[in-house]
This record gives structure tokens, sequence and C-alpha cells, in this order.
């Protein structure tokens, strides 16, 4: 049996960090661990091939070498996965669809012969039997949340791990949380379930043999959602670096009362983790209290980030614009919010309402849902009828957007965090060719060419006389702070 694996391609974004690639000379900020995952719950005697089409462009002669053609999406990739289903059906080969964009939007692809729904391990053996015997059904749904002591290690072999940034592995599915703009609970529920200790390790062992040596990022939606779990696991990675010696760091997802556990917070620094990610939305007590955003109220949110900047976390925010409860001065707020806190990653969006979440199911009930998200975290447009005017809205969130990435703000944020942040983490290697042609390569754009230039160097020269052994991060975040304004442009 071949079977054609196919990522999609992602469209210009926040996350895609598109517009730092040509600095580092990557071609992709992230694998397609969905489909690494899935691959290795396939018959080892069956032919593979991945195309990722954020490395590579999907062929016509890949097609004719498939009998099946198995595509996992998200949201943001649905424009992408059209043409992909489109060119399949021409060559006649049958699409078995799977991922978030499908779990929750299936309905929305009737030329789609086949889906998995929902986590696929318990699943799989079914699909697999059904594809030797050729009689596929059209759907497969999970009857309930497997146990991920089920998940086998990623077919990291399908990849060429030279080609991006950024590796990935799963410790944990679902949060104990209730958010009500948020899916995951939808599609994975409200009790974290988790690998066991071994299991995670394994993966990372994988990839150390196969040489990686850079960032790994964890991509659990809360990796604390578990604190037990979470200490042993921390344990373990400890206990593993040790004994190899492997020198990946790590970045995840968190929610915000992280801050309130230093013990977790010393053990996740001494695993090798120096970033989290935090879903800190809103300065606004009333949009926390709407969207049910209970971990963040009752504390002050600028105080938490300064606590994990302290202990060795960088903390990448998400920010939200557009609740019921938002009053004419949010987005002030917001950018004050924004820069006293030092988040240099500020992802911030309008509200969107996604499908099958409870916002959706009660803006729908009230009548004021009126189209699909297009799953774009930053730019895309409300996709209902907000409380207050939407002219305002759309206009006040490019004005932020702008002003938050404006050289100037940006530059300050840097400056805040590099001032809060306690830098733990071990002696940085040395420079590489790929380093320094980044280096390089910023100076010229940053430096020379964009309008910017003045505060680049100000930051540049600043840094390096006052803040010398943080000035290689310094870089770092100049170099992302040009992706991050090609995007506000874009909004």
């Amino acid at each position: 049996m071949k079977i054609l694996l196919i990522s999609p391609q992602t469209p210009d974004t926040f996350w895609s960090f598109k517009h730092v690639l040509r600095f580092v000379s990557k071609r992709a900020s992230f694998p397609p661990l969905g489909l690494l995952t899935v691959a290795a719950m396939l018959p080892r005697d069956w032919e593979l091939r991945l195309v990722d089409m954020n490395v590579r462009r999907l062929k016509d002669a890949d097609l004719r070498w498939a009998d099946f053609v198995m595509i996992s999406a998200m949201i943001v990739h649905k424009d992408s996965v059209r043409q992909i289903v489109a060119r399949s059906i021409a060559h006649g080969k049958a699409v078995i669809a799977g991922g978030p964009l499908f779990t929750t939007g299936h309905d929305a692809f009737p030329e789609i012969q086949h889906f998995v729904l929902g986590e696929a391990e318990e699943i799989m053996p079914q699909v697999v039997q059904d594809l030797r015997d050729n009689r596929l059904q059209r759907f497969y749904k999970a009857a309930r949340w497997p146990d991920l002591a089920q998940t086998p290690v990623p077919r990291w072999d399908l990849v060429d791990l030279r080609l991006y940034v950024t590796m990935s592995a799963q410790f944990s599915r679902g949060c104990p949380f209730n958010c009500e703009f948020c899916d995951i609970i939808v599609m994975n529920g409200r009790v974290p379930r988790t690998k066991s200790p071994r299991q995670l390790i394994a993966e990372l062992d994988a990839l150390r043999l196969r040489g990686w040596k850079e960032m790994v990022f964890i991509v659990d939606d809360n990796f604390i959602g578990d604190k037990r779990r979470t200490r042993a696991l921390l344990r373990d990675m400890v206990e593993w670096r040790r004994r190899t010696q492997a020198r990946m760091g790590f970045l995840t997802e968190a929610s915000v009362n992280l801050a309130d556990d230093p013990e977790l917070c010393a053990l996740m620094v001494e695993a090798g983790f120096t970033k989290v990610f935090v879903g800190l939305e809103t300065p606004s007590v009333e949009s926390l209290e709407e969207c049910r955003k209970l971990q963040n109220r009752g504390r002050d949110l600028v105080e938490a980030v300064r606590l994990l900047q302290q202990r060795g976390l960088e903390v990448m925010g998400g920010f939200i614009v557009g609740f019921d409860s938002d009053k004419t001065d949010i987005f002030k707020r917001q950018f004050e919010f924004i820069q006293r806190s030092g988040v240099v990653t500020a992802m911030v969006g309008l509200l969107n309402a996604l499908p099958q979440t409870r916002l959706y199911n009660r803006l729908k009930t009230e009548g004021r849902l009126e189209s699909e998200t297009s799953g774009n975290n930053v730019g895309s447009g409300l996709n209902f009828k907000p409380r207050l005017n939407r002219e305002f809205l759309q206009s006040g969130y490019r004005d932020l957007m702008k002003k938050l990435y404006e050289p100037k703000a940006y530059y300050q944020r840097v400056r805040t965090f590099l001032q809060n942040h306690k830098n733990t983490a071990p002696a940085p290697r040395r420079l590489s060719r790929a380093d320094c042609l980044a280096f390089i390569k910023s100076f010229w754009l940053l430096g020379v060419w964009y309008r910017g230039r003045v505060a680049y160097w100000r930051f540049f020269w600043g840094t390096l006389l006052r803040r010398p052994r943080q000035f290689r991060r310094a870089i770092e975040f100049a170099i992302l702070g040009y992706h991050f304004r090609r995007i506000a442009q874009k909004c």
C-alpha cells in the first residue's frame, strides 16, 4: 500500500514566522507533528511519502505514485486543502482527511470521501483494516478520548529536520479550564490526559539521536493542566538531560497560574524550558468574567508575567479585543498592558467564534453569527455582530497592531523584558555559519534598509554596551520584530 501524507501550506500568519525564515535559512517553522504521528500508526510494510507543502511543492508525480492520500489540517489551512483535494480527485485518488479543520467543520467539504474525526489512536486500526479490505467508510469517529499510552513515536525519518527551525512533541491533551472562546475542550476534553514520562523522553531521544540540538515545542495547550504529572515528567527530563548531555531547549503553552508555583517554574527551567505562551487575553476584568477566563481573575497579570520572567521564562502572550464587555478605551488599555508587561511576542486578535465552541453556539442562538472563522489568530475580521461599532473595532485593531510593532515601542518592550528576565539558560553554543549569516542579514535589513533603522541602532548599541550577555538574545528579538511588523502591516 502506498500512502501519500500531505501537510497543507500555511498562509502568512503570526505563527508561521515566514519573514524570519529568510534570516535563518530554513523553509518552515515546525514539522507536521500530527501527520508524523499518524504515519507511525500505519503498518511498517506500507510505503509512505510525506509532502509538507511548507518546504516543497506537491508534484503530480507524488499523486500518481499514491494509492491513497491522507491530509491533516487546521482551520487556517482551508484554502490549501481545497486545492489539494481538487488535485487528488483529478488524479483519481481517494482522500482521507483528519485534524481540527475536519473534526469541527467536515460539513464544509462534501468533495472529500473519507473523514477521521477526533483523536486517531483508537480509530486507525479500523482505518488500516478497511484500507486493506478496500471498504473504507465515509466517517470514522472517536468514541472517547483515547489513552495516550497508545501514541507511538512520530516517524521523524519521513522529514528532513534540517529544513525546520523548531521540532515538536506532545505530552498532554485537554485543559481543565472552560474558556468560552476556546475549542480545545471541544476537541480534547477538560480532563488532561498525558503520556508517561518514559514515552515523551523516548520521543525526545529519537530527536537527539537524529542530531537535533535546537528548540522543541511541547505543543500541549496547557502543559500544567495536570501539575502532578507535569512535575514527574520534568524530574525525568532533568535526569535525562544530565545523562545524555542533550542540548535542546523547550517552549510550551501554559495557563497563568504557573506564576503561582515557583517550584514548578524552577523545574521547568532546570529541564531546559526557556519560553511559555500564556493566554493573558485582556486587562478588562469584565471581559475575563464574560469569557469565563476564571484563572486570570483576581490577580495582577503584569506582575504574574514579571514573576515568570524573573524565574527564567520568556512569556509569549495571547490577547483578544472585541468582547461584549469591552469599553471604548480597550485599545489604549491593551497597549499599555502589553508594554508594561514586557511581552515581546504579543499575539493580538479580534475575537472570533470557532466552530462548536460555547461562544459559537451562544452567538448563533442570539442570531449574531455571520460567517465561519478563517482560523488566523491575527488579522482576521470579526465573524459575528459585535456590541461595539464594527468599524471602530476594526480601525482600533489596525492602529493597535501598528503601534505595538512600530520599532520604538517594540524595542522598548524588549528592553523591559531584558531588564526583568533572569537568564538561567546554559551558555549558548558558538555561533554557527547560519547564525553569522542571520546576524549579517539583520544588520543590513534592519540597520540599513528598513525605515526603523534609527531605533534599531539605538537598541543595538544600548544593549551591547549595557547588557552584553543578552546581546545575542536581543538581536534574535530584533529579527522576530521584522516578521511581526510585516504581519501588523497586513492587518
